[in-house]
C-alpha cells in the first residue's frame, strides 16, 4: 500500500509519499517562516493556499516517477488539531485529491501520528508517548482501545512558552534552536532559580515563561537565562514522563513533537530511562518536526484497518483530542504496561511499585505492627544538581509537613517519625503494601473522594492524588467495612484554599483512574460521591469547568 500524506496544522505545509511494502518515506515541506514573532494565523493560512499545491504537486511526480501511474492508494490528512484556517486548506485538497485518484481518504489526529510515528521507527510494542511540540505537550498511553491523556500542559504548549520569552527579546520564530544554542554559552555549573510546576504528571509553563521574559527585563545575560530556561523546562517534562511510567508500570518512552529535536531535552529523557531500566526513543529530526511524513504511515496503518471517512464525515477539528480517537489499528493489543495474559507479568508488577521519586524500604515486621517504611528522595541525574537539590529537600520538608497537617484534619495518613532534610529522607509509618491501583472497590472510591474533601476543607491540596498514592491494608477493621484507605506522598502538596487547586486535585485522581482502569466511570462516580457528601457541589462544578477548557482539552 502507498499512501500519499498531507500535513498543515499550524506552521509547515507538507506532502509525504509511504510505502508500507519498502518502508520508504518521501517528504517535501515549505515551512511558514515569519518575518519577526511568532506565527501569525492568517499569514500562515496564506502560505498554506500557496504552498499545499506545490508540495503535492512534488510528491505526485516522485510516486509517478517512481512506481508509475496509479501509485497512490489512499490519501491521508491531518485533520487536528491545529489552526482553523490552515486545516480547513489541507482538508479542501485532500478531498480534492482523493476525489480525483478515486482511493480512500483518512483522518489523521496530527498528535496520534507523533506518537505513532515513534512507535512505528522504534518498533516499540507499547510505549508511553511524551509529545512537545509548539501548541502541545501532554503524554499518552494506550489503554483500552483508546491513546488516554497521562498528563498535560495546563496553559501553553512548550513551545510556545519558550516562543513567548524569544518573542520578548525581539527574536524571530522559531525561537527554540536560538534558546538552546544561547544556552551553551552560559556558565553550566551556575542556574537562575525560575518556577517549576508539576501537578502530579500535569505541568505549567506560563509562570516561567513571566519570569524568564522579567529576568531579561532586570538585566540578567541571556544566554543564562536560556539555560535555566532548558533545564527547568525539560526536567519538568522529564519528571512527569517518569511518573507516567510509574503510573502504567511501563518500560518503553518515546518522543514526539518539534521541540524534540532539542538535545538537552533528549539527554535528559535518555538518562531517566536509562537509570529507570527503561527504553527510550526518539525518531530523527525529519518525524519530529511537524511533517506529512508520520501522516502518510499512520494513515496507511488506518487504511488497513478499514478506518476511512466519507466526505460528509471529512470535517476538520481544530480541537481534536488525542483521546477521542478510536485506535482501530490496534485492535487486541494490551494497554500500556501490560505483558499479555490477565495475570500479566511478575517484571511488570515489579515495575508497577517502582516510583518516580523515592526508593522505599520497609523495615520491621508488618504483621505485628513494629514495620516502618525509609522512603528516600534519590538524585535525579537528568535534573541539573541545585535544581535537583532544591526539589528533593523542599519536597521532602513539604511530605513531612503536610502529611502531619492532614492526619490533624481527620485525613488517614502515615505517622511521621523523623525527618532527614540533609539526605531527603522521611521515616513514616507502615500502612500497607498495596495501593489503591491493586485493590480497587467502590467503598474504597468512595473513601477517598471524602479524605480529598476533608484535606480541602483544611486548606491543603495534595498536589499528585492518583490512585498510586492512596494505601489500602488489610486489617481487621475492613473486614468490618472499613476501607481503610491512607493517603501517602504528600511532596508536590501546597496550601491553598482556592476552588481551581481543588479542582486539580480531583482532575489528577481522575485522570489517573482513567488512565488505568478498564471501566473508569463506576470507580470515578463512587469518588464524587464521596467528595460530594463532605464538601458539596462547588468543587466538582470547578472541576466541570476545568474539564471544558481548552488548555485541558
Amino acid at each position: 500500500m502507498r499512501v500519499l500524506g498531507i500535513e498543515g496544522t499550524a506552521w509547515c505545509a507538507s506532502a509525504a509519499l509511504y510505502d508500507a511494502e519498502t518502508d520508504h518515506v518521501h517528504i517535501e515541506s515549505d515551512p511558514y517562516e515569519p518575518d519577526s514573532g511568532g506565527i501569525h494565523p492568517r499569514e500562515a493560512a496564506e502560505h498554506m493556499t500557496e504552498a499545499i499545491p506545490t508540495v503535492i504537486e512534488a510528491v505526485l511526480t516522485e510516486a509517478e516517477d517512481r512506481y508509475g501511474p496509479g501509485a497512490v492508494d489512499a490519501v491521508a490528512f491531518s485533520r487536528g488539531p491545529g489552526l482553523g484556517p490552515c486545516l480547513r486548506t489541507v482538508g479542501t485538497a485532500a478531498r480534492a485529491l482523493a476525489g480525483t485518484l478515486a482511493v480512500p481518504l483518512i483522518g489523521v489526529n496530527h498528535m496520534v501520528a507523533h506518537l505513532e510515528i515513534g512507535r512505528h521507527e522504534s518498533g516499540f510494542k507499547n510505549p508511553v508517548c511524551l509529545n512537545a511540540s509548539g501548541a502541545n505537550a501532554h503524554l499518552l498511553g494506550y489503554h483500552d482501545g483508546r491513546y488516554r491523556v497521562l498528563g498535560e500542559t495546563m496553559d501553553a504548549g512548550v513551545g510556545n512558552a519558550i516562543d513567548k520569552f524569544t518573542r520578548h527579546l525581539g527574536w524571530d520564530h522559531p525561537g527554540g534552536p536560538k534558546v538552546e544554542a544561547a544556552a551553551a554559552e552560559a556558565d553550566p555549573d551556575e542556574l537562575l532559580d525560575l518556577p517549576y510546576v508539576v501537578k502530579g504528571m500535569d505541568f505549567s509553563f506560563s509562570g516561567i515563561s513571566s519570569a524568564a521574559n522579567d529576568a531579561a527585563d532586570d538585566g540578567a545575560p541571556v544566554p543564562e537565562i536560556c539555560h535555566a530556561l532548558q533545564e527547568h523546562v525539560f526536567a519538568m517534562l522529564t519528571e512527569v514522563s517518569e511518573r507516567a511510567l510509574s503510573l502504567t508500570g511501563a518500560d518503553e518512552l518515546v518522543l514526539g513533537g518539534g521541540v524534540g529535536q532539542n538535545e538537552r531535552l533528549r539527554g535528559m529523557l535518555a538518562t531517566m530511562c536509562r537509570e529507570r531500566g527503561a527504553d527510550f526513543y526518539a525518531p530523527e529530526p525529519r518525524f519530529l518536526r511537524d511533517n506529512a511524513g508520520m501522516i502518510a504511515v499512520l494513515g496507511a496503518k488506518m487504511a488497513e484497518a478499514g478506518d476511512v471517512l466519507s466526505i460528509p464525515e471529512s470535517a476538520v477539528d481544530p480541537n481534536f483530542r488525542p483521546d477521542a480517537v478510536p485506535v482501530t489499528w490496534r485492535a487486541g493489543d494490551p494497554s500500556v504496561g501490560e505483558r499479555g495474559g490477565p495475570d500479566g507479568d511478575p517484571d511488570t508488577a515489579e515495575a508497577q511499585k517502582r516510583g518516580a521519586e523515592a526508593v522505599v524500604t520497609v523495615e520491621g515486621d508488618p504483621p505485628n505492627g513494629s514495620a516502618r517504611v525509609i522512603k528516600r528522595r534519590v538524585p535525579k541525574a537528568y535534573r541539573h544538581p541545585r535544581l535537583d537539590a532544591s526539589v528533593r529537600r523542599d519536597r521532602t520538608v513539604q511530605e513531612a509537613r503536610l502529611t502531619s497537617e492532614a492526619r490533624r484534619a481527620g485525613v488517614a495518613t502515615p505517622l511521621v517519625y523523623d525527618v532527614d532534610v540533609a539526605n531527603a529522607t522521611l521515616t513514616l509509618q507502615y500502612v500497607g503494601e498495596d495501593d489503591l491501583a491493586a485493590a480497587p472497590s467502590i467503598d474504597r472510591m468512595r473513601a477517598v473522594g471524602g479524605q480529598l474533601a476533608r484535606l480541602h476543607r483544611a486548606g491543603v491540596v495534595h498536589g499528585d492524588p492518583t490512585i498510586r498514592n492512596v494505601r489500602v491494608t488489610p486489617s481487621a477493621s475492613t473486614l468490618a467495612g472499613d476501607p481503610a484507605t491512607f493517603l501517602i506522598d504528600f511532596g508536590l502538596g501546597y496550601h491553598s484554599g482556592h476552588i481551581e487547586d481543588h479542582a486539580m486535585d480531583l482532575h489528577v485522581f481522575e485522570g489517573s483512574v482513567r488512565a488505568t482502569a478498564t471501566e473508569p466511570d463506576r470507580w470515578i462516580e463512587a469518588f464524587e460521591a464521596g467528595y460530594r457528601a463532605d464538601a458539596g457541589e462547588a468543587t466538582l462544578d470547578q472541576l466541570r469547568d476545568v474539564e471544558r477548557r481548552g488548555r485541558y482539552r
